[in-house]
């Protein structure tokens, strides 16, 4: 099942099929290691919603929901 890391729950651990978005945010996303065939872990959710933290190749990193909501991760099966 796809769906946006933005939309993924706490504990929740998928493979990310494909980053959206153009320019400049799909740039920085690759340049910090969110590209596709990579496995990501929703470690956090901060109180309000925004930001989440993510397990990515072995480190943690936060983003914007309206960053993760360029993301698509299948998740489970």
């Amino acid at each position: 099942m796809l769906k946006k890391l933005s939309e993924l729950h706490v504990g929740e651990t998928g493979l990310i099929k494909s980053v959206q978005g153009e320019g400049r945010i799909r740039r920085r996303l690759f340049d910090m290691g969110v590209t596709p065939n990579t496995t990501v872990y929703l470690r956090k959710v901060a109180p309000m919603g925004d930001p989440v933290e993510i397990t990515i190749r072995g480190y943690e990193l936060s983003l914007r929901k309206d960053e993760a909501q360029y993301i698509l991760v299948e998740v489970g099966g």
